[in-house]
């Protein structure tokens, strides 16, 4: 197994080792990175600093990994989906020049568990297609090999391909220029009204076992005491289900549940964050919509009734960070020269230095995001420059941990440990 020295970084000292110093600042920000294969950007595969060989061994994702944790991230996510990728938006293409295939995410995360003990694991799901217990004895499972850091990002798909996969339902064809029409938005709000009802059922399932259902009294002979396991009986218009879970109640009680919302003109990716999920992804381009953004997801987390619940709201940017800004741009112009065409992203893009991205997540900070997923445009120079030069930026303006301080996601983020709703309290 490789190290995670073996992920390259410039010379400069703008990518030096974190360090710590004393100073001391408000407006503490939280910090994750998103990783896809190579990187973000379609052709980073194709940089010197890529391995293209490794991308689908389990050292590639091990060196990616103990990179965020040597920068004190909160947590990666790890991207995934059950189809090809593909530069179109609704069908595979047949580009062989880009990257194309992916190991389970869920399945990875428990690879790096062991390796790592600080940093967060958050695996993608696609609800549509994969069933809800499923899921939750898959994570519940992940949060025990990393005892206590796991969660997971919620995922909905419309792909024709990927539905044809299962075999248990279809969707109709439609185009980009689609996205706005009635059919597509009623689609949309049914996804994502499903997967909210997926969370519900995984959040009950992790709940099924209370705390202390397992006795493990040889003398007696009672490994668990049946009373402590429930049936919870969900039934709703996408599935049924009964429980209990065969998995205990994971370590964290509830792992961290996130999804990435966008604006649709229905509401529903952020009627998903406000119901459902502890961490919600935005994509705000400037401040003005991220304070929108926030306004928007804090109105249906109050119509859910949890407005005295915490919820995190992450701003995601692809990041080419270099010593100065012309390098950067240089860097992202050559590879767009190299995928023939202009990178494009859901996500607003920057490109500069440590300090100028400092300065943006600050401004966007104070627009109401606790913190952001950052997605390295090339992994092997774009997460070293996070790790090795803004996290020292940040570190030195007091507005980012010097060390880990919990021991678990839910810690990280400043979540508590949630009381299991079916245990009967005196």
């Amino acid at each position: 197994m490789s190290s995670a020295s073996s992920l390259p970084a410039s010379s400069s000292s703008a990518l030096s080792a974190p360090v710590a110093d004393s100073s001391e600042g408000t407006g503490v920000l939280h910090l994750a990175v998103a990783l896809d294969g190579a990187g973000w950007h379609p052709a980073a595969w194709r940089e010197p600093v890529a391995r293209p060989r490794d991308l689908l061994t389990a050292s590639y994702w091990a060196d990616l990994v103990t990179e965020a944790e040597r920068g004190l991230l909160d947590f990666v996510t790890i991207e995934d989906a059950l189809g090809l990728q593909s530069s179109r938006f609704t069908e595979p293409d047949a580009r062989t020049d880009q990257v194309r295939g992916r190991l389970d995410a869920v399945l990875t995360a428990a690879r790096v568990a062991p390796l790592t003990s600080h940093i967060g694991l958050v695996p993608t799901v696609v609800a549509t297609h994969t069933e809800p217990f499923h899921i939750s004895k898959a994570i519940a499972t992940l949060d025990y090999v990393s005892t206590g850091r796991a969660g997971l990002r919620v995922q909905v798909s419309a792909r024709r391909n990927e539905a044809a996969h299962f075999g248990r339902r279809a969707f109709p064809a439609f185009r980009f220029e689609d996205l706005e029409s009635p059919a597509v938005r009623e689609l949309s709000t049914e996804l994502f009204d499903e997967a909210a009802d997926h969370v519900e059922v995984v959040r009950r399932l992790w709940d099924s076992w209370e705390d202390d259902a397992e006795i493990r009294d040889a003398v007696t002979g009672r490994f668990i005491d049946r009373a402590r396991l429930h049936y919870i009986d969900f039934e709703g218009r996408h599935f049924s289900v009964k429980g209990p879970s065969i998995t205990p109640r994971p370590p964290q009680g509830q792992p961290l549940v996130s999804a990435l919302a966008h604006e649709t003109g229905t509401g529903a990716p952020f009627r998903l964050l406000g119901r459902s999920t502890d961490l919600g992804y935005v994509t705000p381009h400037d401040a003005g919509q991220a304070r929108a953004v926030v306004a928007a997801v804090r109105a249906e987390q109050d119509a859910a009734g949890r407005a005295a619940q915490p919820l995190h709201l992450f701003g995601d940017l692809v990041v080419f960070l270099d010593d100065d800004e012309s390098t950067a741009v240089a860097r992202r112009e050559r590879l767009d020269s190299l995928a023939g065409q202009p990178y494009t992203s859901d996500a607003r893009i920057f490109t500069g230095t440590p300090a100028q991205l400092a300065d943006l997540l600050q401004e966007l900070g104070e627009a109401g995001l606790s913190g952001f997923r950052l997605r390295p445009a090339v992994a092997g120079h774009d997460l070293p420059a996070i790790t090795r030069g803004l996290v020292p930026e940040l570190q030195r303006r007091g507005a980012f941990r010097k060390e880990y301080e919990a021991a678990t996601l839910r810690g990280l983020l400043g979540l508590a440990r949630p009381a299991n709703r079916y245990a009967v309290t005196v």
